[in-house]
């Protein structure tokens, strides 16, 4: 009987580069953000905090883009109808396409109640928590979308469809039937056809964006269930998880229909065939987590200023940089989002707050910190993924295969080499 020889295990040098430890990381299968206890407790809060105002983004991303779509005066786009508070999440629930969360399929026990009853904790008219602005803030949803659709071609085809001959017929017969029977914006439309086909490409990001976080919610809302029940051992297996889904829902169909009615009007078909990996999830790393833009408040849009970059591709002014301190304040997004994360804190990440902040005030800062560290996590999955499905196993035994998966964890490693980056930071627990 012939022996196998035994399998050993290649073996390169280490790395030069500036992040060598977090590459050396990567390589061994973990994230960049360092396996720590506490680290793990942060981000999965984090996730669960994110999840339930997420169970209303992506609801009413999909009411705006089926239902309201171009509505002149959408006063009330914000006031979900109990049809889309009903409506079926396809990854949870037991009707599910397939089935990432073990809870319900519709609204979120907790979002539920917080639209009830808000910070005020008073069930009064609807009309009135929204005029206090005592609501979820789909305004930073909106900013997330509007990302999307600036920093075009990120990813797969979608962008382009939407220049297409074919998506303007589709557009135009949906506008038609939309204003049939409203002569005064038929006129319009007939006047500035280019206008109202801007708008409804918007729409088609917010179906875009709305179709990737139904996804997202329920894989949050199950990874806070599983740190719950003591399943995750570390931050690497989180990560694992994130890189798991990924692959699980990669083909999740990504479209855009109007509703009048019970008629519906296929602008973008499932027939084209987009998916959310290629044409949501990767383009939504790329606009939200790297580039967006500047806030208003916080740099100045004169171009004789030059607090602008010329060129789009520098851009560098999502999460993975923001400095958190500054972007702090009111009517900025990503606080509104840290807003709305706030109210479903899970009570040992409240407890965590307690301990190190300056003050009740300071916990939106805390807060805003902790979401960057979680999706530095996520951004690690998105980058093990593609390594995953372009290059080579992490225990390859061939040495190239090993260094090439080095060179691509490198290159994308090299785009935190900003001093903006806060790659840095989260690598120590005491930033906070």
């Amino acid at each position: 009987m012939v022996q196998a020889p035994p399998k050993t295990e290649a073996k390169l040098p280490p790395s030069d580069h500036i992040f060598a430890d977090i590459i050396h990381r990567l390589e061994a299968g973990g994230s960049m953000l360092p396996d720590t206890p506490e680290n793990l407790m942060q981000i999965i809060g984090i996730y669960k905090a994110y999840a339930v105002p997420m169970d209303f983004y992506w609801r009413d991303l999909l009411y705006i883009a089926e239902r309201v779509f171009l509505d002149p005066l959408p006063f009330f786009k914000y006031f979900l109808p109990q049809e889309y508070l009903d409506l079926h999440n396809h990854y949870a629930g037991d009707d599910a396409d397939l089935r990432i969360w073990r809870g319900r399929a519709t609204a979120h026990p907790e979002l539920l109640e917080f639209m009830d009853k808000g910070e005020l904790k008073s069930s009064l008219p609807r009309l009135v928590h929204h005029l206090w602005h005592d609501r979820i803030n789909m305004e930073f949803a909106e900013a997330c979308m509007r990302a999307m659709l600036w920093h075009q071609g990120m990813g797969g085809k979608f962008n382009d469809y939407l220049e297409s001959e074919e998506y303007k017929a589709n557009a135009d017969r949906a506008i038609q039937a939309y204003f049939q029977g409203n002569p005064a914006m038929l006129a319009l439309y007939k006047l500035f056809p280019e206008m109202f086909l801007e708008q409804v490409r918007q729409l088609s990001y917010y179906a875009n964006l709305g179709l990737f976080w139904e996804v997202m919610a329920p894989v949050f809302f199950e990874m806070s269930d599983i740190y719950d029940e003591g399943g995750f051992k570390g931050v690497p297996d989180a990560m694992q998880f994130l890189v798991n889904g990924i692959f699980a829902i990669a083909g999740r169909p990504i479209y855009h229909h109007l509703y009048i009615g019970d008629q519906c009007y296929e602008i973008i078909p499932k027939s084209k065939g987009f998916t959310w990996l290629y044409e949501a999830a990767l383009p939504y790393v790329e606009a939200v987590f790297y580039r967006t833009a500047p806030f208003r408040g916080t740099k100045s849009y004169n171009a004789q200023a030059k607090q602008v970059p010329d060129e789009q591709k520098d851009f560098h002014y999502g999460i993975l940089y923001a400095d958190v301190f500054p972007v702090g304040t009111a009517g900025i997004p990503p606080t509104m989002l840290m807003q709305d994360m706030l109210h479903f804190l899970p009570p040992y990440l409240v407890d965590y707050y307690r301990k190190y902040c300056r003050g009740e005030d300071d916990m939106l800062i805390q807060l805003g910190i902790s979401f960057q560290r979680s999706m530095y996590n996520v951004t690690s999955a998105v980058i093990q993924a593609l390594r995953q499905a372009l290059l080579y196993p992490l225990d390859d035994p061939n040495p190239r295969h090993l260094m090439a998966n080095r060179a691509f964890f490198e290159s994308q490693l090299d785009r935190f080499k900003r001093p903006e980056a806060r790659i840095r930071e989260i690598q120590r627990q005491d930033y906070r």
